[in-house]
Parts: C-alpha cells; sequence; structure tokens
C-alpha cells in the first residue's frame, strides 16, 4: 500500500509518501509545496492543489491521509484558510477516486511517537528512527506529513490484523 500524506497549510503544505514494503514502511518522497505569501489566496490554493495533483498522478497512492487543523490559538480567519488548503487535498484525492482518511494532530503524534503531546522534533526523531532514514534535512511540514502518512499505514495495518475494514474511532472517516 502507497500512502501520500498531507500537512496542509496556505503559504507551506507539507506532503510525505511512503509505503508498505513487506510488512516495513518504506519512504518515497516528502517535501513541501510552497505558495508564495503575497500571492492572493485563490493563486495559493490553485499552486497548491496543482502541486498535490502532480503528486497524486506520480506517485499513484492507494490512499491520502490528511492532518486535521489544531487551531485553538489561531485567530478566526487562520482556521478557514488551514481548512481552505486541506480542502485542495480532499479535492485532489477526490478527483482521482483515492480513499481519503483523515487525523487530529494528537493521534498522529501518538501513533507515531507513542506520545500524543509530542513536538514535531520528537516526531521527526521517531520517524527517523522507523524509517531508517535521516530527516533532519527536511521541512518540519514536509516530516509532520510524512507522519500523517504512516499513522494511515499503522491503522491500515491494525484494522487488517483486527479482521475489519475500519475500527470505529474518531479520526477515521
Amino acid at each position: 500500500m502507497r500512502v501520500l500524506g498531507v500537512d496542509p497549510g496556505t503559504i507551506v503544505t507539507g506532503f510525505g509518501v511512503i509505503e508498505d514494503a513487506g510488512g516495513e514502511a518504506r519512504l518515497v518522497e516528502c517535501g513541501v509545496i510552497r505558495a508564495p505569501a503575497k500571492q492572493p489566496i485563490e493563486r495559493r490554493l490553485l499552486l497548491i492543489y496543482e502541486g498535490l495533483l502532480n503528486l497524486v498522478t506520480r506517485h499513484r497512492p492507494d490512499a491520502v491521509a490528511v492532518e486535521e487543523p489544531f487551531v485553538v490559538h489561531a485567530p478566526r480567519n487562520a482556521a478557514m484558510a488551514v481548512g481552505e488548503a486541506r480542502a485542495m487535498a480532499l479535492l485532489a484525492a477526490a478527483q482521482r477516486g483515492l480513499a481519503i482518511s483523515q487525523y487530529p494532530p494528537a493521534r498522529v503524534r501518538s501513533t507515531v511517537a507513542n506520545y500524543g503531546a509530542g513536538d514535531k522534533e520528537q516526531v521527526r526523531l521517531a520517524l527517523t528512527l522507523q524509517l531508517g532514514v535521516d530527516l533532519n534535512a527536511y521541512p518540519l511540514d514536509a516530516t509532520d506529513a510524512l507522519a500523517v502518512a504512516l499513522c494511515h499505514l499503522r491503522h491500515v495495518a491494525l484494522d487488517a490484523m483486527m479482521g475489519s475494514e475500519r475500527v470505529s474511532a474518531r479520526g477515521r472517516r
């Protein structure tokens, strides 16, 4: 199974592609899509959408996993902007008929780093250990997206072990 993980943002959107290689997760690609802050929001959203569509076309994932926004202290317009970027990921996946799952940040961190309140550096370290690849040169937005993809891969594996197609839990839709 190949998964595209997305950490949405209107200026920097992280992406990570991993695949299951015989029970082990393998990094395929990760990076960021940058949309210049000086561009109007509609232009930035178009750049994000086109970038994600290109990734879906190139990597042919079986599923797309998107991080849900965490906006407790963010201004209302910032929360809406992240939601708009998230919508671009959902649209790119839906246009290609891909399965879409969404995960809250705490679930991603607890699945990948075994600690739901962990910070971005702890998540990056956990990914480095699990994937056997030094990820220090990658932006945190990219490693966050990679964590979302790995979270999905782990939940799919758990579903398979439990003999069901879905675990009835918050974060899977």
